[in-house]
């Protein structure tokens, strides 16, 4: 994400929350997500929640347009404390705390998952050791306690340590075991099994829910034909995800990210028609470009945008355009 430009479902934990009273309740959402992992939809739209103004239009939680199926908080921030995060609703916002969580619940009761992102361009999070790894786990952990998140996206712009990251989301995965988990990494981090940011994907590849690389602010980069592709292309979104699964992430495992509007980037910006033309190039071999892969793969996730904001401000283009095809594939 751009910060300084544009800023860089009901599982059996959600049952207790918004259903029938039961006895163990109270115990049991100190322990669950509200909306739960299990819950998101087989085809999913991400959208980032701006906390706040860089020019974009304002939103609350309740203003976040109906296709977002995971609406990721950005941003918690790093603490003294090596590897904690914390999180603090912007002042400039004017948004009652108790009313931010009352929007939090309301989005989860229409079954949508609600996490706290962690990073952003100027996210500076180091989780490097034993320490700083329980340290983020905790945190984050506490986090879901106290707003009511149902996880955590991880959007480490400046490098993550596999070892210890792993490590970190693992114990928050033992504590939330319906946590959802989200990435989204930059183009070059996911070039390789052998990156950082790819090897902790593949690490937690038993529950991570989806990781929605950036496809924007980006160089060229290699498709997984070894041919180089330029962004802003269709060939650059269905190429580099194709990457992504020949390198071992589940087609479900893998969403294409891309700027809401021109404003919402520097560069990589596509419009939402060409969104589609990917997710059908990925999952039915149609709409292609010069690059086709050699397989379809009809359970790829879906898509995300950055941001919210950002496609308030175009008029909801990018949502209404590429929400309901996402959800009518396959």
């Amino acid at each position: 994400m751009i910060v300084g430009l544009a800023a860089g479902a009901l599982a059996a934990g959600g049952l207790f929350a918004f259903g029938t009273a039961n006895a163990n309740a109270d115990e049991t959402a100190a322990s669950s997500p509200r909306v739960g992992a299990s819950a998101v939809p087989k085809h999913a739209v991400t959208g980032y929640w701006q906390n706040f103004d860089n020019g974009a239009k304002v939103q609350t939680i309740a203003d976040v347009q109906d296709e977002y199926d995971i609406i990721a908080v950005a941003f918690a921030d790093a603490t003294t404390t090596p590897g904690q995060v914390d999180f603090k609703l912007d002042p400039a916002l004017n948004y009652d705390e108790a009313k931010f969580k009352e929007d939090v619940a309301a989005k989860q009761k229409a079954g949508k998952s609600v996490i706290v992102s962690v990073g952003g361009e100027k996210g500076a999070v180091q989780v490097s050791d034993d320490a700083s790894a329980d340290a983020f786990a905790k945190s984050i952990t506490g986090l879901m306690d106290e707003y009511g998140f149902d996880g955590v996206d991880i959007d480490l712009e400046n490098g993550l340590n596999s070892t210890y990251m792993t490590k970190a989301l693992k114990a928050i995965h033992s504590a939330k075991p319906d946590v959802v988990v989200t990435m989204a990494p930059q183009t070059v981090d996911m070039q390789s099994p052998e990156n950082e940011y790819f090897k902790t994907a593949l690490n937690i590849k038993d529950f991570l829910t989806v990781v929605n690389m950036q496809y924007y602010n980006s160089g060229s980069m290699n498709g997984c034909d070894g041919k180089v592709y330029s962004s802003g292309t269709v060939d650059f979104l269905t190429a580099l995800a194709c990457t992504q699964i020949k390198g071992g992430l589940d087609p479900s495992q893998v969403g294409i990210g891309t700027p809401a509007s021109s404003k919402a980037a520097g560069s990589g910006y596509v419009e939402p028609s060409v969104v589609n033309n990917a997710l059908d190039c990925l999952a039915k071999g149609e709409n292609c470009g010069s690059f086709k892969p050699d397989e379809k793969w009809p359970g790829i996730r879906g898509a995300m945008t950055w941001s919210t904001a950002w496609d308030a401000a175009d008029g909801d283009k990018w949502s209404s355009t590429v929400g309901p095809h996402v959800h009518a594939l396959p």
